[in-house]
């Protein structure tokens, strides 16, 4: 049953400038202690890509340090978060790369702005794109150090971080997994739809939504029933949350959402929507779609065409009632979870917000 005791709970009212906040001493320490000065074109590059960013995954972090029932001294659960927010820099420069994408956050991304600043320091422009390249895979690298360096030095004593660390584990597995089914079915065009869920699944489910709350209830020492009920909430919301980032990288609003509306079809983005799409399309809708999806030319007329499909064939509509039926099943894991009350009502609100977004 859900804990009905009037708890008090920490503020959260404010979980970005917490963790911003962290991240900034960190950071600064990092720049004061540089064996040169060279090392801070990656920390600025760094605050960057830290500048802007939703912070869902320290903030579900704070949360499910607050469903374990911790109260008090936050500091331990922040500076873990702050630790979550490096791996997630870490994971969105090497998808970048990988991707070979040129704007992330409404910015370029961090290999384009790399090569920029190469060429402009008085680089030829004939190495600016091996040297952006290359840049971003240290600067990824040295992401992904420093969240390790912060998850250590949180203080979280030796039985907590025995709890943390094979959570971070096992949340850092399974994104490389999930990358790795998206770089493998990517450029593809296939109708098969639980290929596309399962990548969802590891890409974005668990490393969303479910192990930043693992870990933040491992923090605060949670129980079994704590974690599962973590898990019932956390997958079927991630799982929409990526439904509804899919329809947004294809219908959205680029200057809402910072995301470019083409790059998902260029690239050939082996999604839930197209899936459907192609399961359902005509001859000559399929015709459409295998004529332009995937196209590194594909323009503005072409993602038209496309989008007719996806409207045509009720790939979009499905999508949408996916959706909501993910959302409500995370909504109704809440009702029996051993949360306190005002964690309940917050991760409610946080799964309307995350999955109504339309930018």
């Amino acid at each position: 049953m859900r804990q009905t005791l009037p708890t008090v709970l920490p503020d959260l009212s404010s979980p970005r400038q917490k963790v911003g906040a962290a991240l900034t001493e960190f950071l600064d320490a990092k720049e004061r202690a540089a064996p040169g000065k060279e090392l801070l074109h990656l920390t600025s590059a760094l605050r960057g890509l830290l500048t802007g960013g939703k912070r869902l995954r320290s903030l579900l972090c704070l949360y499910g340090w607050q469903a374990a029932g911790a109260t008090g001294d936050m500091n331990a659960a922040v500076r873990t978060a702050a630790g979550i927010e490096l791996f997630q820099v870490f994971a969105l420069v090497h998808d970048d790369v990988m991707d070979d994408s040129d704007v992330r956050r409404g910015r370029p991304s961090a290999h384009r702005a790399l090569a920029t600043a190469y060429t402009d320091s008085g680089g030829p422009a004939s190495r600016a794109r091996a040297h952006g390249l290359g840049a971003a895979v240290l600067l990824g690298d040295l992401a992904l150090v420093w969240s390790d360096e912060l998850l250590h030095t949180a203080d979280l004593g030796p039985e907590r971080l025995a709890q943390v660390l094979p959570l971070v584990a096992e949340m850092r597995g399974e994104v490389m997994y999930g990358q790795l089914l998206d770089l493998q079915t990517t450029g593809r065009l296939s109708g098969d739809v639980e290929t596309a869920l399962h990548v969802i699944r590891y890409k974005t489910a668990k490393y969303t939504i479910e192990r930043p709350l693992h870990i933040g209830a491992a923090v605060a020492g949670a129980t079994p029933p704590v974690l599962d009920a973590c898990t019932a909430f956390g997958i079927p919301l991630g799982e929409a949350f990526q439904l509804r980032d899919d329809l947004l990288g294809v219908f959205g609003d680029p200057a809402k959402t910072g995301k470019p509306i083409l790059d998902d079809l260029r690239e050939g983005k082996a999604t839930v929507l197209m899936a459907l799409a192609v399961q359902r399309a005509s001859t000559a809708e399929l015709r459409t779609l295998r004529e332009h999806v995937g196209r590194s030319d594909l323009n503005e007329d072409h993602a038209a065409a496309v989008r007719t499909v996806l409207n045509s064939t009720g790939a979009r509509q499905t999508v949408e009632e996916m959706i909501t039926t993910r959302r409500a099943e995370a909504l109704a894991a809440l009702d029996n979870a051993p949360f306190p009350d005002g964690v309940t009502a917050s991760l409610r609100r946080f799964a309307l917000d995350a999955t109504a977004r339309q930018a």
